[in-house]
């Protein structure tokens, strides 16, 4: 029986993980989310739930599953998150025979522009890094895949 030395235990591990779509996507997406919560710092606000209030401005009326499908996240936790948003002030419900709309409020709309800025700066930050070319590719690369994958789920 042949045991591996550490070395090359390791090396051996880390090339599973080097070419692993799991593991190369979760740490970019730790990575990234720690970026993320930096330049979305000054919002008070975690990226998502910035994200959403973008949205429902831009779209007011939108239901939750509408925003769900937007951000690609579970309609359970688009409940959660705008219940969130409703007590912090920034959107209100408002029933539309069965279906609940989402509506911005004031406050919504007045930090539309300290939202833009934070995502601006999260792009540069991670532009300067990639380089513009290859963030904006490896975006759209990534945003196909998950559609691809999205689709058969």
């Amino acid at each position: 029986m042949y045991v591996h030395t550490y070395k090359e235990a390791m090396t051996h591990t880390s090339l599973y993980l080097q070419n692993c779509l799991f593991f190369s996507a979760n740490a970019l997406a730790r990575n990234i989310t720690r970026m993320a919560e930096k330049a979305f710092k000054e919002t008070d606000l975690a990226p998502s739930y910035a994200f959403a209030i973008m949205l429902v401005n831009e779209h007011p009326g939108l239901t939750i599953k509408e925003l769900s499908k937007h951000l690609h996240l579970a309609h359970s936790t688009m409940v959660r998150f705008t219940d969130k948003l409703v007590y912090r002030g920034y959107v209100e419900r408002k029933h539309d025979k069965r279906v609940v709309r989402i509506y911005p409020t004031d406050k919504a709309r007045d930090i539309q522009k300290d939202i833009e800025k934070a995502w601006k700066q999260l792009y540069e930050n991670y532009s300067k890094i990639l380089g513009t070319n290859q963030g904006k590719e490896l975006t759209k690369e990534i945003f196909k895949a998950n559609q691809k994958i999205e689709d058969l789920a």
